[in-house]
């Protein structure tokens, strides 16, 4: 299996949002960060785009906002762990709630706030799964009244849709905010450090929805009451002191969320994860002047990709196809949007001798 755990540090660094047992005042001490305020949009559909869009009233929209809260935020729950708090989303009648890994951390038992009133609850943990920021915990007892979230078509999801996220912010249960998808399609990084899970992760929405530690695990819901995403990073950038930059949030969309879900649900662990690996594990070298300069491999898995293709333990990668590979970040960003059975074509030193490979990926 890979090894994607760098410390590299590019301007923008990405934090997991949960939020330490702290009191709202943000006193020293609350993990994550937050997001600035969002203007909103307008959905189109299909058939609208042939011809003027027509612009809701202020009422219109209004109702619409209320519908959508009225609809999904009984399916975001509370997650708190002996440490820290996240959100997370119902997602079947059986009980099961999925969330983010970094979430439930090495933990196993957690307490579970949900909407329908009662006390909280206590929850397993089903499995995680890391490489993607997910797990899946599940209720001891479900509560009457529990209501399951739909999820919605990632493909569908489309630059200026006005979405919802909904979570318990700073502790804060129930809470919503508004704003825009801003991008898609997003290859992502997260720290290590603060309690991520150092996970690569393809496809990510990009929101200005102001999202705030405790959002972790909750959800992104589109105007048709369906949840896009699940609301994962916040940005932070050292030219503000380590402060947010301000409207950048990422949530891993629906499509993955489902994806790793059913399996973890089914098999209690995720069997197919779709992503492409070379099958390596490797570390960032630097080169004379102390800068980052590629990926050594430090151990290749037999039978895997890589050996398959005539790599071996001491080369240097330092491109895939056209991109160049600097660290093992870069290398896993590379390697995010692309398939297992895919094949890339490899740059390597070897000895102070520059070679390449064609590589059919593996998988991670």
């Amino acid at each position: 299996m890979d090894a994607f755990h760098s410390r590299h540090r590019s301007r923008r660094l990405l934090l997991p949002l949960t939020t330490g047992l702290c009191a709202i005042a943000l006193v020293s001490g609350c993990s994550g960060e937050g997001y600035g305020s969002p203007e909103p949009g307008v959905t189109t559909t299909a058939s609208s785009r042939q011809g003027p869009v027509s612009q809701p009233s202020g009422d219109d929209l209004q109702a619409q906002y209320e519908a959508v809260i009225k609809n999904v935020l009984p399916s975001v729950v509370q997650i708190q762990a002996s440490n820290s708090l996240g959100s997370g989303v119902v997602y079947d009648s059986k009980g099961h709630i999925v969330t983010n890994a970094h979430v439930v951390g090495a933990e196993r038992r957690f307490r579970v706030t949900v909407a329908t009133g009662e006390k909280p609850q206590g929850a397993s943990l089903v499995a995680a799964y890391p490489q993607q920021d997910l797990a899946v915990i599940k209720l001891d007892t479900v509560p009457k009244g529990l209501r399951a979230a739909t999820f919605g078509d990632s493909e569908k999801v489309e630059v200026g849709q006005i979405v919802l996220a909904m979570g318990s912010p700073l502790g804060l249960s129930s809470s919503v905010t508004q704003g825009i998808v801003s991008a898609v399609g997003r290859t992502v990084s997260e720290g290590s450090s603060g309690g991520g899970t150092g996970a690569t992760i393809a496809n990510m929405v990009q929101t200005s929805a102001a999202i705030n530690p405790g959002n972790s695990g909750g959800a992104l819901v589109n105007l048709n009451s369906e949840v896009i995403g699940i609301p994962t990073l916040a940005a932070t950038d050292p030219d503000l002191g380590g402060g947010a930059a301000p409207g950048i949030g990422f949530a891993i969309p629906a499509s993955m969320v489902k994806t790793i879900a059913d399996q973890i649900i089914r098999y209690g662990r995720v069997i197919d994860s779709g992503r492409a690996a070379l099958n390596i594990t490797g570390r960032t070298v630097v080169d004379q002047n102390y800068q980052p300069a590629g990926v050594a491999l430090v151990e290749v898995t037999r039978g895997g990709a890589a050996e398959k293709a005539g790599l071996r333990a001491g080369d240097v990668i330092t491109r895939i196809n056209d991109t160049p590979i600097t660290t093992i970040t870069s290398l896993s960003e590379a390697l995010a949007s692309d398939k297992p059975g895919q094949k890339v074509t490899v740059t390597y030193r070897r000895n102070g001798r520059e070679a390449t490979a064609r590589v059919m990926l593996g998988e991670i």
